[in-house]
């Protein structure tokens, strides 16, 4: 499920409200070591763009 949740995000990455609706809802389908290494990732890859809605989402 972490792959393909992945997969969503570097799709609707090109807006803000897309990738805050699909991140919101991959927290609700992994477990809690997958979403630690999504945050990880998230930051590492989005982090430049949306380091605001990363944050509010994990909090």
């Amino acid at each position: 499920m972490l792959k393909y949740t992945k997969t969503v995000l570097q799709k609707v990455s090109f807006n803000r409200d897309l990738f805050k609706k699909e991140l919101q809802k991959s927290l609700r389908w992994l477990r809690k070591d997958e979403v630690n290494v999504l945050k990880t990732w998230c930051v590492l890859t989005f982090g430049s763009i949306y380091m605001d809605v990363i944050n509010e989402v994990f909090k």
